[in-house]
C-alpha cells in the first residue's frame, strides 16, 4: 500500500513563517478549548494591551498538524466577548428564576458570605448530603481533580457527578468491562492514517472531529477501507466504502451480526483468543443467531452490506474500530461498546500498532475529566469508592480519615430525582449547562427551579445560570494554565495567554476560597497555583489505573504530551496499550462478552411512528453556550432544524424549510424542515446546541443505561405535524 507522509506539509509551513514579524505581538503556545482533538494553536497576544487578538495554527502539534475547524479558528473570540461575566451576581427577585432577569452585581465577599450562610444552614438542618456538585469536563485536569476533592472534603457531600455522564460514561463502562481500563484510544492518533481499515460506528467525524478527517481519508488513499455505521448519510458516510445505514438504537444487533460473520468466515485469531481472552465460546454461540438476514431484519441494513463490512474488516491486516456518542447514548450503550470491542478481540486486532479500538471523545477533557474523582463512584487515578484500599489511599493524600470519605452518590440525571424528593436541596454547578444538555428538560428545569439554593460558576450567563441564586464569574481556558488529556490519552498543557478579565477567577481558586470559608481551609490552603493542584493530582493518581505520577509539566513540553499510564519521571509514557498482550483484568486477559439484543426503551408505535435521534453540527459545541455567541458561527448555523426524508415529508405534506411541530411523550418544539435523502425514512434528526424553547432535549427520554447511567439521547419515539398557517404566524 502507498504510504502517506505529512512531514512535507509541516516543513513548508515552518519555511513560510521563518521571516514573519508581528510588531507588538507575542504568540502563546496552547490548545483549542473545544473537542478532545485539542488542536494545537498559538494565541496571538497584543503586548501593549495584553489581550488576545487572534490565532494561528500549530503545525508542530503531531496530532492535527495545523488543522483547525471553524470553532477552533474563532475560539479566541469568547475570551474578551461582551457577554463575559465580570462580577458576581446575586438574584434579588426569586420570581424571575429561569430567566436572565432579577440579578444584581455584588462583591466576591458578599457572594461568598451568602453561599456559606446558605450551605451551612441547609447542612445543619438537612445533613451534609443536602448539597450537591454538578461539574463538567471542558476544564483542566487540575480543576476536575479539585472539584472532586471540593465536594467530598470541602462540602463533605456524597452527591457529585458530571456532564460526562451524558457523553463518555458508556465508553468508560464498556472499555473497563472488556479491557479492564478506560483510555480513549489503545493507539496514538498518529497510527490512524497508517491502518488498513477503519470501522467507524456512531460518529459524524467530519463535523464533530473534522481535524481527524485527513488521517481517515489517507486510509482510503493508501488503498485501505472505511466502513461507517450511522442512521444518517453524514459526510464521512457518503465517502465510505460501506455505509451501514441502521435504525437508531440497533447497534448491538449490527455488531453481533458482524462478529458472527467474522467467526464463521475464519477471521478469528484463535491463538490470540485462546491465550489472551475469556468468554469466546459463549459469545460464539450467542451470535450464531445473528445471520445477515436476521441482523438486517433488526437493523434495517441490507444483508449484502453487512457481509461486505465483515469481509473488509476481517481481511484487513490492521484495523481500528472507532466509535462515539451514536452507539454510546443508548440504554445499551455499554453493551454496544463491548460488542464493537469484541470485533477487535476476536480477530486479535488489538495490542499492536495500527490496530485497536478508540472512542472519539466529545468534550475537550472528556478523558482526564472522568479519571480523577468527579464521577459519583470514583476517586483520583480511576480508583473506586467501592474499594476500601482505594478510599484509604486517597484519604491519606487528602488528610482525612477513611470513615470521613462520603459514600457513592448517584448519576447526573438521577440527581434531579433527588432534588424532586428534596434529598438534594442545593446545587453547586460549574462548567456545565444541564438546562440544555440534560434529557427530558421540562422535568429537569422544574427541579432546578425548585431548589432551595443554587450556585452557578460560568463565564457567560448560561441557560442554567438563569436558575441560580448566585452566579460566580470564572475564567475562560486562555486565562489559566493546566493540563488536559486528549482523545488518545495524551496529557497536554494549556498555557495562559492573558490575565483574567474583570473580577473573574479560575474555578480551582473559587473552590479553595469557599472551602476556606466553610472551615475546611486546612485541606485546601496549600494549593496556591494550578501547578500545586497538578502535583497533588500526580500523587493522588499514583498506583491507580490512570497513573499520572510520572508526568510533569516540563515532560509534557519536551515530548509534545505524555500518554498515561506514566508511573515515574523516567517513564516516557504509554502511547500503545497492551503491546505485551496483558490486559488490566486480574488474570491479564480481556473479556469477550455475549450480549443478547434488546430494543430501545421507547420503540415507535402507531401514535409516535418515527425515531428521533440527535447530534451535532460542525459550527457549534455542546449546549452552544460559547459558540452561539460567536458571530461567524451563529451566521453559519443560526437555528436548529429537523432532517426529514423526502418520502416522509411527502407523507406528511411537509415542504422544505417549512416550520413543523415535532413532539414526543415528554414535550414539543418547533423546527424548520430540512428535506434530505441523507436520513432514513423512519428517522428524524435534530441538533442539540440550542436552549430555551428550541432545545431538542425537551423531547428526549430520561431512560438510562443500567451500568453507565447514560440517558438514551439517540433513540426515542416521535411524531411530526404540519402546522396550520395561523399557528406559524
Amino acid at each position: 500500500m502507498q504510504e502517506v507522509n505529512f512531514k512535507n506539509e509541516r516543513d513548508k509551513y515552518f519555511k513560510e513563517i521563518e521571516n514573519l514579524n508581528h510588531p507588538n505581538e507575542t504568540l502563546v503556545k496552547t490548545h483549542c478549548s473545544y473537542c478532545a482533538m485539542q488542536c494545537g494553536m498559538n494565541l496571538r497576544v497584543n503586548t501593549k494591551t495584553n489581550k488576545i487578538i487572534g490565532v494561528e495554527p500549530r503545525y508542530d502539534w503531531p496530532v492535527t498538524l495545523g488543522k483547525m475547524c471553524p470553532k477552533g479558528v474563532t475560539a479566541y473570540q469568547q475570551v474578551n466577548h461582551n457577554d463575559r461575566l465580570l462580577k458576581p451576581l446575586i438574584r434579588d427577585d426569586k420570581s424571575l428564576k429561569g430567566t436572565n432577569k432579577g440579578f444584581r452585581e455584588a462583591s466576591w465577599d458578599e457572594a461568598y458570605d451568602l453561599i456559606v450562610k446558605k450551605f451551612t444552614e441547609l447542612q445543619k438542618t438537612y445533613g451534609k448530603d443536602s448539597l450537591s456538585v454538578y461539574s463538567g469536563v471542558s476544564m483542566t485536569n487540575e480543576k476536575c481533580y479539585l472539584t472532586g476533592k471540593f465536594a467530598r472534603v470541602g462540602l463533605q457531600t456524597r452527591y457529585i457527578d458530571y456532564n460526562g455522564r451524558f457523553c463518555m460514561a458508556s465508553a468508560a463502562g464498556g472499555l473497563n468491562r472488556s479491557l479492564g481500563i478506560d483510555r480513549g484510544s489503545t493507539v496514538p492518533w498518529t497510527d490512524v492514517h497508517e491502518t488498513d481499515c477503519i470501522f467507524l460506528a456512531g460518529s459524524n467525524t467530519a463535523e464533530c472531529h473534522p481535524t481527524s478527517m485527513f488521517r481517515i481519508w489517507a486510509v482510503q488513499e493508501r488503498g485501505g477501507y472505511v466502513i461507517v455505521a450511522d442512521p444518517r448519510e453524514t459526510p464521512v458516510a457518503r465517502r465510505a466504502d460501506v455505509h451501514l445505514d441502521l435504525r437508531p438504537g440497533t447497534d448491538l444487533a449490527l455488531a453481533n451480526g458482524i462478529l458472527n460473520l467474522l467467526i464463521q468466515n475464519g477471521y478469528a485469531d484463535e491463538e490470540f483468543v485462546n491465550n489472551h481472552t475469556n468468554g469466546f465460546e459463549e459469545t460464539k454461540q450467542l451470535v450464531k443467531e445473528f445471520t445477515p438476514e436476521y441482523t438486517s431484519e433488526l437493523t434495517g441494513v441490507a444483508p449484502e452490506k453487512i457481509i461486505r463490512a465483515a469481509e473488509l474488516y476481517g481481511k484487513a491486516p490492521n484495523a481500528i474500530v472507532m466509535f462515539a456518542r451514536g452507539i454510546e447514548q443508548q440504554i445499551k450503550g455499554v453493551d454496544n461498546v463491548s460488542a464493537y470491542t469484541n470485533m477487535a478481540l476476536v480477530t486479535g486486532k488489538i495490542g499492536r500498532p495500527k490496530s485497536g479500538v478508540a472512542t472519539i471523545t466529545g468534550q475537550g477533557n472528556g478523558q482526564g475529566g472522568r479519571e480523577h474523582g468527579q464521577k459519583a463512584d470514583a476517586l483520583p487515578g480511576y480508583r473506586k469508592l467501592a474499594y476500601p484500599e482505594h478510599v484509604e489511599y486517597i484519604s491519606k493524600i487528602w488528610g482525612i480519615e477513611p470513615e470521613e470519605m462520603p459514600k457513592e452518590g448517584v448519576s447526573a440525571y438521577e440527581m434531579f430525582g433527588l432534588m424532586e424528593q428534596k434529598t438534594i436541596r442545593a446545587l453547586y454547578l460549574l462548567c456545565s449547562n444541564p438546562a440544555v444538555s440534560a434529557p427530558n428538560l421540562n422535568y429537569v428545569r422544574e427541579q432546578m427551579k425548585n431548589l432551595d439554593f443554587m450556585v452557578c460558576v460560568d463565564f457567560y450567563l448560561s441557560e442554567s445560570a438563569e436558575f441560580a441564586d448566585v452566579v460566580l464569574p470564572t475564567t475562560t481556558w486562555a486565562e489559566d494554565e493546566g493540563t488536559t488529556t486528549n482523545v488518545e490519552g495524551r496529557i497536554i498543557k494549556i498555557n495562559r495567554a492573558q490575565m483574567p478579565l474583570g473580577e473573574s477567577k479560575p474555578d480551582w481558586q473559587i473552590q479553595v476560597e469557599i472551602a476556606e470559608r466553610m472551615g475546611r481551609g486546612k485541606y485546601f490552603s496549600h494549593l496556591k497555583t494550578s501547578k500545586d493542584v497538578f502535583n497533588e493530582l500526580r500523587l493522588a493518581s499514583k498506583g491507580g489505573i490512570a497513573d499520572y505520577y510520572g508526568v510533569t509539566w516540563e515532560k509534557i513540553d519536551k515530548q509534545d504530551g505524555v500518554f498515561w499510564p506514566c508511573k515515574d519521571e523516567s517513564d516516557p509514557g504509554t502511547p500503545h496499550l497492551f503491546l505485551d498482550k496483558k490486559f488490566y483484568h486480574p488474570d491479564g486477559k480481556a473479556k469477550i462478552f455475549a450480549l443478547p439484543y434488546r430494543p430501545s426503551a421507547e420503540e415507535p408505535d402507531q401514535e409516535y411512528p418515527l425515531r428521533l435521534t440527535t447530534g451535532r453540527v460542525v459550527y457549534h459545541y455542546l449546549s452552544g453556550n460559547q459558540t452561539r455567541r460567536i458571530q461567524f458561527l451563529r451566521d453559519m448555523s443560526p437555528e436548529p432544524f429537523v432532517e426529514v426524508h423526502p418520502e416522509t415529508a411527502e407523507k406528511y405534506g411537509i415542504n422544505h424549510e417549512e416550520k413543523v411541530r415535532l413532539f414526543t411523550r415528554r414535550g414539543e418544539a418547533f423546527y424548520q424542515v430540512k428535506i434530505t435523502e441523507a436520513i432514513r425514512k423512519d428517522t428524524v434528526f435534530v441538533p442539540y446546541h440550542w436552549g430555551h424553547e428550541k432545545s431538542i432535549n425537551l423531547l428526549t427520554i430520561g431512560a438510562l443505561d443500567p451500568i453507565s447511567r447514560m440517558p438514551e439521547f439517540k433513540a426515542c419515539a416521535a411524531q411530526i405535524e404540519k402546522l396550520e398557517l395561523k399557528k406559524v404566524q
